[in-house]
């Protein structure tokens, strides 16, 4: 992390996880674990039905709400789409767009996703961009070429002037949900290569603005030392997410790198 130039953020992804009715008692039993001193942007990513309950019980909290997808239309006759500014209605702040669930599950192409991610900026929240590789695409040495290109066509949609709002999420697809991590080298080596890409294209001042996060089995075990590398600012967390005393764990390792630096 580099605290000096970007925010340290951890946000949570639900997925199609809980409740409605268990979003109170999540966040009650949260809210008096996380840090007394605000150490980095906390975000909970969640289904939309979870929204309004998960706004509501985050009432005067530092915590921000997000959502987990949103519409690449602003209205219209697209029936089960929920758009921007429904989302910034509801008091939403981070979304997640591009995650490999939604491009491999809902034929979602990196055009698509950067579109999102202008709509999401449009209406005053910050997407989070989700890229990463196959475990095939790793072994035959294609990781950057394909993440590159990822990031590059995502960000050719954003205003020049829009793309220090966005945060990228690497999560290396072979890693999420199996249990299975990259090494701190081998993530910090993805998001150093990230950050090289904006710097490429948008130069060095927004480059070392952008926060970027990594995901894939991110838990309370492994956070201190991922998030001891310079260039990964925070995480997107997912099964560790749905229990509050392991999301708090992974908090208070932003608030560790912290002080040792």
């Amino acid at each position: 992390m580099n605290k000096k130039y970007r925010k340290a953020i951890i946000a949570g992804n639900w997925k199609m996880n809980m409740l409605p009715t268990e979003v109170k008692p999540f966040t009650e039993e949260l809210r008096p674990l996380l840090p007394r001193q605000k150490t980095c942007e906390v975000a909970l990513c969640v289904p939309h039905t979870h929204i309004s309950p998960l706004r509501r019980s985050l009432k005067d909290s530092r915590i921000a709400v997000g959502a987990e997808d949103v519409s690449v239309h602003d209205k219209g006759a697209f029936t089960g789409e929920v758009a921007a500014d429904m989302l910034a209605d509801l008091g939403v702040h981070y979304v997640i767009v591009g995650h490999s669930e939604r491009r491999a599950n809902h034929a979602e192409n990196d055009f698509m996703v950067g579109a999102k991610a202008a709509a999401v900026l449009e209406k005053g929240m910050n997407p989070i961009i989700c890229v990463g590789e196959t475990l095939e695409q790793r072994e035959r040495g294609l990781t950057m070429e394909h993440i590159g290109y990822q990031v590059l066509a995502a960000l050719s949609a954003v205003p020049d002037e829009k793309v220090r709002q966005c945060v990228i999420a690497y999560e290396p697809i072979w890693a999420i949900g199996t249990g299975k991590t990259a090494t701190p080298e081998e993530a910090e080596e993805v998001c150093e290569g990230i950050r090289a890409i904006i710097r490429s294209r948008h130069g060095a001042r927004v480059a070392r603005s952008v926060s970027i996060l990594y995901g894939g089995s991110m838990n309370a075990k492994k956070a201190k030392e991922l998030l001891s590398m310079p260039d990964i600012d925070g995480g997107i967390i997912g099964g560790a997410s749905l229990k509050p005393a392991d999301f708090a764990k992974i908090i208070d390792a932003v608030a560790e790198v912290s002080e040792e630096d």
